[in-house]
């Protein structure tokens, strides 16, 4: 954008650039100036701004807009109505909408860049790694709101409380020491996740949308001096903003927006020698949308009507498979040997399935043991700090009595006094 900027004003023509935050703002207009671009020919704001004066602003010849997946809003559209002659170049990473209406609406055509694939090869971004692991999640009560996502309120049910202490749990297994950046749904749960991270021992600050500039600057600065290991935000750090050292991402609530979750899962992805990023998602979003690298169909992702984010893979078939061990989601080709490529444990490789459905398998006898033991003890990790009266399943009880040696007709009793059994 920067030299097509340059050249323009070279030219004597003038440039509009557009983009909503702030942060991303000051890095275009750095960025245009170590660029060369002619000041003087150059409007640079945010569209909440431009938006107001736009019977103010001079005439452009060329528009520049950058995370144009949120062009189709009126802010972008009353600026872009204004000038009917400007030539309107549109840039995203991610140029699909949750909703019906895409860039269609307003783009002629996409030019497709190279993939995530031929990038990773090239060195401009980093290799990754991908855990899922289990976690108290129920997708079957989210709710999509106005906006197209989920409702804070359905996430929050979603995730249960106890979440929290998995999410430092499995970062100490999994990324134990490396910097990350946590993404979750609401300010409370936020603080009580860097709560946790700093109990633990482990340094970390939350920011949120209504922290001061000040402080989120503070934040930001202290994460890129290596100053705290976790970054726990609210939507804040998904768009254009550098923060070079991210090699962990922790998704801690689901999405039902593909661009919100490329943006999240990519953040980690800026390269550095010998560096593999590490993506831990608690939320499945990847049973949705599969690895952030799969290729997908991003002139079908600007067509108006109603899309699941599954019909954009090129290769929905895909076999996936989850290591029981170390949790990690590997593509089936990857498997050598019968080993996870990942921690070197056996693993099961089976028929291909759809990508959104990466749950685990029963194989053998044993496997079906070593499942259910997993399962077993995630209930019992789940009702430690429970009392009776917030007990709410039969393998809850159950798993209530082992933890504190009560006889198995304990549950039983308890289950009928519930109203959990009939009779």
């Amino acid at each position: 954008m920067a030299e097509i900027a340059r050249r323009t004003t070279e030219n004597n023509n003038r440039v509009m650039f557009l983009i909503h935050r702030r942060e991303v703002l000051d890095q275009a207009i750095k960025t245009f100036k170590n660029q060369e671009v002619n000041s003087d020919f150059l409007t640079a704001g945010m569209v909440q701004t431009l938006t107001r004066r736009v019977d103010r602003l001079p005439v452009p010849d060329v528009i520049l807009v950058d995370e144009a997946h949120h062009a189709l809003a009126k802010s972008y559209q009353n600026i872009l109505n204004r000038f009917p002659n400007a030539i309107i170049l549109l840039f995203t990473a991610t140029p699909h909408r949750t909703g019906r209406q895409q860039l269609d609406q307003i783009a002629d055509d996409i030019i497709v860049g190279q993939s995530i694939h031929r990038l990773t090869e090239q060195g401009f971004l980093a290799p990754f790694k991908y855990f899922q692991p289990p976690g108290d999640f129920n997708e079957k009560v989210l709710k999509r709101g106005s906006t197209g996502d989920y409702t804070a309120e359905s996430m929050q049910e979603a995730m249960s409380t106890k979440i929290f202490g998995h999410i430092v749990k499995q970062y100490k297994r999994i990324a134990k020491g490396i910097q990350a950046v946590v993404y979750t749904y609401s300010v409370d749960s936020a603080i009580k996740i860097a709560t946790e991270f700093n109990s633990a021992g482990i340094s970390a600050i939350e920011v949120d949308g209504t922290t001061t500039k000040e402080k989120r600057d503070r934040a930001v600065r202290k994460f890129r001096d290596q100053e705290i290991k976790i970054l726990v935000n609210v939507n804040l750090f998904t768009e254009g903003v550098d923060l070079p050292n991210v090699d962990c991402v922790i998704m801690a609530r689901p999405t039902a927006s593909l661009a919100l979750y490329l943006q999240f899962s990519m953040r980690c992805l800026n390269p550095r020698e010998g560096k593999t990023a590490i993506i831990i998602d608690h939320a499945n979003n990847f049973k949705k949308f599969g690895y952030p690298d799969d290729d997908r169909d991003w002139k079908l992702a600007i067509k108006s009507g109603k899309q699941k984010s599954k019909t954009l893979l090129k290769d929905p078939g895909l076999s996936i498979v989850t290591c029981d061990y170390c949790f990690a989601v590997v593509r089936a080709a990857d498997v050598k040997d019968g080993k996870c490529p990942i921690c070197g444990k056996p693993i099961k490789v089976h028929e291909a399935k759809p990508i959104s459905d990466v749950d685990l398998v029963e194989a053998t006898k044993a496997r079906k043991e070593h499942i259910k033991k997993i399962i077993q003890d995630q209930v019992m990790t789940n009702v430690v700090d429970k009392s009776v009266n917030e007990l709410k399943s039969m393998s809850e009880l159950v798993a209530y009595g082992k933890l504190h040696g009560y006889k198995p007709g304990w549950a039983w009793f308890q289950a009928k006094r519930k109203g959990l059994i009939k009779g």
